[in-house]
């Protein structure tokens, strides 16, 4: 398939017209490699039209430049081939030199270039040209041996009388080409046709004929912009796609981009394995710096002058291998590769440590010679540890940990005494791994800690494992920070740097006994004693009163207004930072959270967010969009909290830290989409380990979706289990962890009124003494819930205390259940229109549906709404039936279900099955 030629073969076929009037022609056909000039050639004969074109044609190649008039005798013989035997044995009557050539026939010097050598074929060609036009065809014109090319630069300065059209092809960038018999025949040339590459719509349309399909756009511009229009590079980049069985679709683009084809690759390496050794240096050290290089550098590397460096560049380019940038760079990646493959191991090693030697001698950013010591074996030189720490730390402080830690460790392969700078290395190392490995962080840790001869820096080193907050503590790190704990001495009997380290231990061992209730009672204890206003002005007095704080949140032991005016001092001394999910802070916001104070949690994101989104990656990461998803989700604004909960989704696992999922697990919660549940939980329960906290927050979210998806028995069990285990440890909160309040609702949907009714007294005495507004107004709902008719001050009184709140859903939710149980009259039509006005404001249109519901309700039954169908599909739902299993009972499909079912809650005002209990009668 050859597209986009059809100039270069209007133009051969113009010449050939030209020459039936006497007027013969030397065409050049030139360009890179892979370009496509000799497909090209092959196509010229089709231009022929008539039977008095003869075509002669020869084929150079780089073995075969040793062969005396090797093309010459190739052209003869395709003549021969089309003589009939009366010219043949005219021929071979002819005492011309000519007949031995194309006989065969020995003693022609390998040398011979006399006169009648040289026209010898000449007069045969104007033998034939007199009965029929020619056209001589010579591919790789750089490659045809010296009698040869002797000959055709005889021949073009003697066409005159001739019907004669000459097309050579010839690379650029050949060193070959530059021989003075080529430049002469390429001077003589009439035509220089240069080949441009391929434009998009021929790559579309190279694609659809390879596929037989047409491409996506975005694949075809990648396939476009990968190759540059080379056909061979396209070609190559096709096929490749094609064994990996990949479709021209817009999925693929990346694969595309990053497809290295190994056939393109072992081409290209031959072809450089026959360039001049300057051409091979300037390759190799422009692989060596990557693709890309300061030309400067470059030209140092390779060991070259500017006017060598200059040639070579030139050489490259004209190949087709380098692009026009300013700075040398290859066209496609796999022209690297290519460069690699063409080198020993040792080479390569060799050029990336003469280039490590040069970056290095010119001041260049550590990162940039580190990057070269990488891929050296042996090191030898006695700052490569110094600059592999230097880029490191760069490493660190533009948010690449992993980066940073491969900088490392291969500085530790080459760092081998085991003494105290090498321990340096190690807390370097464990520092990077920390936030995405803790496990060899706490190793690293571990081993590093012998070596070091302070308690202080034991004290450092032991403080960088960081802290499973809502996980479980591995005993080897409590034993670590115990024992240098003990070492250390109490933050009372110390002063300076060293107290502030005593005071970070001692948070991190009280935080570490969190699930033991005597820990907790110590903890609450530890804070009484710094009184009504705990000393907050260093790093490590914070996160001290951040643990016993959080303590005293899981127990009941603090009120949430103490916990807000608490948690908001911490939060107004605490700065942003990019490590924020390895220390204590995301406990003051968890627990600032529980005690409603969302304000002054938004506020502080609000304030910090840019600094802190500018350094933060990974787990850091995860954990400002789940702090900014619980904020939106509280202000009654879901759309917005879940498009902060799908940008966490796409982080990646090992990101996902324990306080984190809380967060999210939480948010899913309000946001009541079993599909966004599931997916939180999926992610989530693959974790190796995990801690009460961690573990009871995904136990009342699986119970929620159990509860919506019609399994409440299953559902309850989990949640009564959850109920004790947190007992057990002496965690109170509800806020924390609402497994009352959902417990409440399906005590009530199975029919066990009096265990909903016990839990939810006990929920409202939590509530009251607790004393925070939403936590408070759904206690009272609940139970005026299930109090019904006489259940209605409560609601008022619920109603009363959600306006100070920022929970406005929780208000929606109320207004609207009031208004059902007043039934009728001015009372009832205001709530509903408020609660409707409020979900309104909050994105919440199910709740919407159900306030105008309520204000457009009669005394029928609302059942009656429902079809036969709906009504008898609700009645399944009502069994605990899933979807499928209904749909297998009745014998429809499953979309038919799902069709009822939404049908079903529009009519009803509600949102899910775990309403269907509260809109309709037992």
């Amino acid at each position: 398939m050859l597209l986009e030629r059809d100039s270069e073969l209007a133009r051969v076929g113009a010449a050939l017209n030209a020459a039936d009037e006497g007027t013969s022609s030397v065409i050049l056909l030139s360009g890179p490699l892979g370009i496509g000039r000799s497909a090209l050639l092959r196509r010229l004969p089709g231009v022929v039209s008539g039977t008095d074109v003869r075509v002669l044609r020869a084929n150079a190649a780089p073995m075969e430049r040793d062969f005396a008039f090797g093309v010459v005798r190739q052209l003869l013989d395709s003549l021969l081939a089309g003589a009939s035997q009366a010219q043949r044995e005219r021929w071979a009557c002819d005492p011309d030199r000519a007949t031995g050539l194309m006989l065969g026939a020995d003693g022609i010097p390998a040398g011979a270039a006399c006169e009648a050598t040289l026209h010898g074929p000449r007069s045969l060609l104007a033998d034939i040209s007199e009965r029929a036009r020619l056209l001589i065809l010579v591919d790789d014109l750089q490659w045809v041996d010296i009698p040869s090319l002797r000959w055709l630069a005889y021949l073009t300065k003697r066409l005159r009388g001739l019907r004669v059209v000459l097309v050579c092809t010839l690379r650029d960038g050949d060193q070959d080409a530059g021989h003075a018999l080529v430049r002469e025949i390429a001077a003589a040339s009439t035509q220089i046709l240069r080949l441009a590459p391929l434009s998009r719509d021929a790559t579309r349309a190279v694609i659809r004929e390879r596929s037989g399909v047409p491409g996506d756009e975005e694949y075809v511009r990648a396939c476009q912009e990968v190759t540059g229009g080379n056909p061979l590079f396209l070609m190559s980049v096709l096929l490749g796609m094609e064994a990996r069985g990949c479709e021209p679709t817009a999925d693929h683009t990346e694969r595309v981009r990053a497809l290295r084809p190994a056939g393109l690759r072992e081409r290209l390496a031959s072809y450089l394995r026959t360039r001049p050794q300057a051409v091979r240096d300037t390759a190799a050290a422009i692989a060596a710096f990557g693709g890309h290089g300061d030309p400067a550098l470059i030209t140092e590397l390779a060991g070259l002058d500017e006017i060598g460096f200059g040639a070579a560049r030139r050489a490259l380019r004209e190949a087709g291998l380098l692009t026009d940038a300013r700075e040398p760079g290859f066209v496609h990646r796999v022209v690297q590769d290519a460069v690699e493959s063409a080198m020993s191991v040792a080479e390569r090693e060799r050029w990336h440590a003469a280039a490590a030697d040069l970056l290095y001698r010119s001041g260049r950013p550590a990162e940039q010679v580190a990057a070269h010591l990488m891929a050296v074996t042996t090191f030898g030189r006695p700052w490569s540890v110094m600059v592999l720490r230097g880029a490191a730390d760069t490493a660190l402080r533009r948010g690449a940990p992993e980066t940073a830690a491969r900088y490392l460790r291969r500085a530790l392969l080459g760092h081998r005494p085991q003494d105290e700078s090498r321990a340096r290395l190690l807390v370097e190392l464990a520092t990077a791994e920390r936030g995405f490995d803790p496990e060899a962080c706490r190793r690293h840790i571990v081993q590093a800690m012998p070596l070091l001869t302070t308690v202080r820096d034991r004290a450092a080193a032991a403080l960088r494992v960081p802290p499973p907050l809502l996980g479980a503590v591995p005993p080897a790190s409590a034993a670590l920070l115990r024992g240098v704990g003990e070492e250390l001495g109490r933050p009372a009997e110390l002063d300076g740097p060293a107290r502030e380290m005593a005071l970070r231990l001692e948070a991190r061992l009280r935080h570490d006994g969190h699930e033991n209730p005597g820990e907790l009672a110590s903890a609450m204890a530890r804070l009484r004693e710094l009184g009504e206003e705990p000393p907050l002005g260093s790093v490590a007095e914070r996160e001290l009163v951040a643990v016993l704080l959080f303590s005293g949140t899981l127990t009941g032991g603090l009120t949430a207004a103490e916990v807000a005016r608490v948690g908001g001092r911490i939060l107004e001394r605490e700065p942003a930072t990019s490590a924020g999910a390895h220390t204590a802070l995301p406990l003051v916001v968890i627990t600032l959270f529980a005690a409603e104070s969302v304000q002054d949690v938004a506020s502080w994101l609000s304030t910090e967010q840019q600094a802190r989104w500018q350094n933060a990656t990974g787990a850091d990461t995860v954990l400002l969009l789940a702090e900014r998803a619980f904020v939106l989700v509280s202000q009654g604004r879901p759309a917005q909290a879940r498009e902060y909960v799908e940008r966490a989704m796409a982080s990646a696992e090992a990101d996902w830290r324990e306080a984190s999922i809380m967060i999210l697990s939480t948010v899913a919660l309000e946001l009541r989409d079993p599909a966004l549940s599931e997916r939180i939980l999926a992610r989530a329960l693959r974790r190796r380990t995990a801690g009460l906290a961690l573990t009871a927050a995904l136990q009342i979210l699986q119970a929620s979706v159990d509860a919506q998806r019609g399994l409440r028995p299953r559902a309850l069990e989990s949640l009564l289990a959850c109920g004790r285990q947190l007992d057990v440890s002496g965690w109170r909160n509800s806020a924390l962890f609402p497994w009352r309040p959902h417990a409440i609702g399906l005590y009530q949907r199975l029919g066990d009124s009096r265990s909903a009714l016990r839990l939810a007294d006990e929920e409202l005495a939590w509530g009251t003494e607790w004393g925070a507004p939403a936590g408070l107004g759904r206690a009272l709902r609940l139970k005026g819930w299930l109090q019904g008719a006489q259940g209605v001050p409560l609601l008022r009184e619920a109603v009363a205390v959600l306006r100070g709140s920022s929970f406005q859903l929780e208000l929606a939710r109320t207004l609207v259940l009031l208004g059902r149980q007043l039934g009728s009259g001015p009372e009832a039509e205001a709530a509903l229109r408020e609660a409707g006005t409020v979900a309104a404001a909050c994105g919440a249109p199910w709740l919407v549906e159900r306030a105008e519901h309520g204000l457009g309700t009669t005394s029928a039954p609302k059942t009656a709404v429902l079809t036969r169908s709906e009504r008898k599909v609700i009645t399944l739902v009502g069994r605990g039936l899933t979807n499928q299993e209904i749909a297998g009972e009745l014998g429809v499909s499953s979309r038919a279900i799902e069709k009822h079912l939404t049908n079903s809650y529009r009519k009803l005002g509600i949102s899910g099955r775990h309403e269907l209990a509260d809109a309709l009668p037992a």
